[in-house]
């Protein structure tokens, strides 16, 4: 690789850095890494390569931003200097963008681990370039169909290309068979995570289901119970295929409106986990990340101790107060993920308001059908606890008209093609609790009329938005 190519990347990709940020446009967390990569195509894994113990890799539909940064933040806490993308941007532009502002001017990467979350449409290209000694999957959920097609290519896709890193090592959701799949698929060797029964399990299949038959022979699954989506206890009939013993398992799940605490299971005994951020994806994101650094041979009450003092990102059930009144920010992108951040409405057993933002723009997803798959009927049921239902964003009429057909009161529905208006609006209903669930796209113009009228809650220090630490 030619030295004045590296440079000349790292020096144009650094110069639109920072006039993004005095433009105020954006973080500036993907053209930069463009810019840079047509310059220098190899550029991601030449940096990323120069970490001094490896490049670990977080990927899946949901929960891989939650997980890379609670790893991260283990990690720092144990004493280690990390590179990390702790934006979310996670195609390749976004990860060459992480890197190249870790690096400095001449293409030098002083950093012990690399942890980058990766979509799973860019997975395989990232992964034949940083080549990483880990890898951390989720769950694999339908999203964005007009982007990635159906989830059997997308797996299929992702086996063959990690079965050609020997070196690679698996983190993998016992829970869901899609993702455990990847044992039998890949051959690599496996650490799994997932959680016991406990007593919200749901016994009968409900909802929308995206693996109802054995990935191996085609069977169709048996379910002892469910967490959520086809997150559970299953095995196969058929060829034998189950779920395999966790070697981290979480069991005793208590969630509170604004807590989930669990006991942990693992070699190093049984500890207490309380997580300040609310639901059971967050549970398994934590995990995940606790998997990865047993795995690591971390320190493991430093570990513990680093998750109980989290602070959420952007969009991933952020805190807010408004003159006292709690406020929660979520992004949400597929069924499973909307229909979490709906549990997390009803739990709070109060009166809120509801604020949904839905675009169709590209890296939203221009079909939006999938709305329909979302269990807004479960709101109709409790309709007492919901003051007032807010739409905007491209879609607001869209959004609007599912939740008519969910039977909610159409006196509670109201549309507001204003986004900056349907936040004032929200945060001054009557209710006690307000929630705004957003897609990509709105995420961030929400998040901004947010911080100018509202305080952002903080349990941790804000020292994670740079990119290496």
């Amino acid at each position: 690789m030619q030295k004045g190519k590296v440079i000349l990347a790292i020096v144009v990709a650094r110069l639109l850095i920072g006039l993004i940020r005095l433009w105020g446009r954006s973080k500036g967390s993907s053209l930069p890494g463009m810019l840079a990569l047509k310059i220098c195509p190899e550029i991601t894994g030449f940096l990323a390569c120069q970490s001094r113990q490896g490049v670990i890799l977080v990927s899946g539909t949901n929960g891989k931003t939650t997980t890379n940064n609670m790893l991260a933040q283990i990690m720092k806490k144990a004493g280690y200097r990390v590179v990390v993308n702790y934006e979310g941007a996670n195609l390749i532009t976004g990860v060459a963008t992480a890197l190249i502002k870790a690096a400095d001017i001449k293409g030098k990467l002083e950093g012990d681990y690399a942890i980058l979350e990766v979509d799973e449409a860019a997975l395989p290209r990232i992964a034949q370039e940083v080549r990483p000694k880990m890898v951390i999957l989720t769950n694999f959920f339908r999203d964005q169909l007009d982007r990635y097609g159906e989830i059997d290519k997308t797996i299929a896709v992702l086996c063959g290309t990690l079965s050609k890193l020997p070196e690679t090592s698996l983190i993998l959701n016992a829970d869901d068979p899609l993702v455990a799949q990847f044992e039998r698929k890949t051959g690599l060797p496996v650490v799994y995570y997932g959680l016991g029964r406990h007593e919200k399990v749901i016994t009968a299949s409900s909802g929308i289901k995206e693996a109802k038959f054995c990935p191996l022979c085609g069977i169709k699954l048996t379910y002892a119970y469910y967490h959520y989506g086809q997150i559970g206890n299953y095995y196969c009939t058929g060829c034998g295929f189950a779920r395999p013993q966790p070697r981290v398992e979480g069991f005793q799940v208590k969630t509170g409106q604004k807590t989930v605490n669990c006991l942990v299971c693992c070699p190093k005994g049984v500890v207490s986990l309380n997580l300040p951020v609310y639901g059971l994806y967050n549970l398994y994101n934590a995990l995940a990340a606790l998997t990865a650094s047993l795995n690591l041979n971390l320190n493991w009450p430093a570990a513990i101790s680093a998750l109980q003092s989290y602070t959420p990102v952007i969009g991933r059930m952020e805190r807010y107060n408004f003159q006292g009144k709690p406020v929660f920010l979520n992004l949400v992108k597929n069924p499973a993920g909307f229909n979490e951040g709906l549990a997390a409405l009803l739990e709070t057993r109060e009166v809120s308001d509801v604020y949904l933002a839905i675009n169709d723009l590209d890296a939203d997803g221009r079909d939006i059908s999938w709305l329909w798959d979302v269990d807004f009927e479960k709101l109709a049921d409790k309709k007492e606890y919901f003051n007032i239902f807010i739409c905007t964003g491209t879609r607001g009429e869209e959004i609007a008209l599912r939740l008519k057909y969910a039977n909610l009161p159409v006196d509670k529905i109201k549309i507001c093609p204003n986004q900056k208006g349907a936040v004032k609006e929200v945060l001054s209903g009557i209710g006690k609790t307000a929630f705004l669930l957003t897609t990509y796209t709105a995420l961030t113009p929400t998040e901004k009329f947010l911080m100018k009228i509202a305080q952002k809650e903080r349990t941790y220090e804000a020292e994670r938005m740079s990119s290496i630490s």
